[in-house]
């Protein structure tokens, strides 16, 4: 493995940091989280058009750039330094793979170029919480079983497809979909087959879908609910019940999951840089509360914990490329585990101020909290990466 970056991909961190540094500061943050779309659309329109952000990874076939995983999870990692709310990760890690993998021909040469371009945003639509699930991250009912149907279908709940008038229509509901609320195109994995030949496909739709933005612990990472009822939809793909369904959301979900541990470890160290930064400047009994020994013992074990994410994600973005083993869930539990304790320290250490709405420390708190539960929790990613991989002599986990 090759630990150091080309001169692209530096110049892509070093670009994106800049502007976000000038654009995307705490207040611009707040700002922008309370908008109807939940980000700035000018920045997202400045990252898209200008930067190429949504088309990182996609062939230059379809307007992409052509890089891979790599460039896409730098990219997220300065987003996540900043904590900007923007559609990147359901469009980009999410919504055009699944596009790029399951689409005909007509759909790909259709959809990727305006995804790339930042002309159509995508979101990822599965019932419940059932995400991390479907992407292969974590076993179905959270005892380390199989994944199960996460899918729903019948009395489970979930979106359902059904043949009607030579197309398909889909029926049900899905709450907590990332920037389902406002996405220009919807990948919706719904059951169908009823309980004789169940199979779960995925559909595309533009419109008639009903949305609503949804009230989250997080603010800057917008979720929506999205209602179908007797929905027009379009099935991805031609090959219906014999795609590799699975297969393709296991190679999803890992590039996905490097992505947002990248993205979990950029937040971690812009958090300890402030804290940092905090503690050489607050005095306590006539000094800096920075030269105290046990200060310095916490921000150092902080310190390790950030490098050891960071040295996880990247190598999972690196075997993601060279297609080695996945390990893009045991990154991302890494990467969790170190933004929720950088955060919860930055809180601690901050002190009365820490505590406030108006400080910044909160925000990348929500952050910490917010994704172990869209995403986590880090117990059940390691516990299902140790079943996969028969640590245990093939048994279940429990969790």
């Amino acid at each position: 493995m090759d630990a150091t970056f080309t001169a692209e991909q530096d110049e892509i961190r070093r670009t994106l940091r800049e502007l976000l540094l000038k654009r995307c500061g705490p207040e611009e943050v707040r700002a922008a989280v309370g908008t109807a779309a939940g980000h700035d659309p000018g920045l997202w329109e400045t990252l898209a058009q200008q930067l190429g952000l949504p088309g990182l990874a996609l062939p230059e076939a379809y307007g992409g750039a052509g890089c891979t995983t790599t460039e896409l999870a730098l990219a997220a990692e300065e987003m996540g330094r900043a904590l900007a709310p923007s559609p990147l990760l359901a469009t980009a890690a999410l919504g055009a793979p699944l596009v790029l993998a399951l689409g005909s021909a007509g759909q790909r040469a259709a959809l990727l170029p305006r995804i790339a371009s930042g002309g159509l945003t995508a979101a990822l639509v599965v019932p419940g919480a059932a995400l991390t699930t479907a992407l292969g991250l974590t076993g179905g009912d959270g005892d380390g079983g199989n994944r199960g149907d996460w899918a729903g279908g019948g009395r489970a709940g979930g979106v359902q497809a059904r043949r009607a008038d030579g197309g398909w229509r889909l029926y049900g509901q899905a709450d907590q979909v990332l920037d389902g609320h406002g996405a220009d195109l919807l990948v919706v994995a719904a059951h169908t087959g009823g309980f004789a030949r169940p199979s779960t496909l995925f559909f595309l739709v533009r419109e008639g879908a009903v949305r609503v933005r949804q009230t989250s612990l997080d603010e800057t990472r917008a979720q929506g609910r999205v209602q179908f009822r007797d929905v027009e939809a379009e099935l991805l793909g031609d090959d219906g019940p014999g795609a590799d369904v699975d297969g393709v959301l296991a190679r999803v979900g890992d590039s996905a999951a490097t992505v947002l541990a990248a993205e979990a470890v950029g937040a971690a160290d812009r958090v300890l840089e402030r804290t940092v930064e905090y503690v050489k400047q607050r005095e306590q009994f006539g000094r800096a509360i920075g030269s105290f020994q046990a200060v310095k013992h916490r921000l150092a074990d902080l310190y390790v914990q950030v490098q050891v994410a960071r040295s996880a994600a990247y190598y999972a973005a690196w075997a993601t490329v060279e297609g080695r083993e996945r390990v893009g869930g045991l990154a991302l539990a890494q990467a969790l585990e170190a933004q929720r304790t950088c955060a919860a320290e930055a809180v601690q250490l901050h002190g009365g101020i820490g505590f406030t709405w108006e400080h910044e420390a909160h925000l990348y708190f929500k952050r910490a909290a917010g994704d172990e539960l869209l995403f986590g929790p880090v117990h059940r990613l390691r516990a299902y990466a140790a079943q996969e991989a028969r640590l245990f002599g093939g048994g279940e986990v429990a969790v």
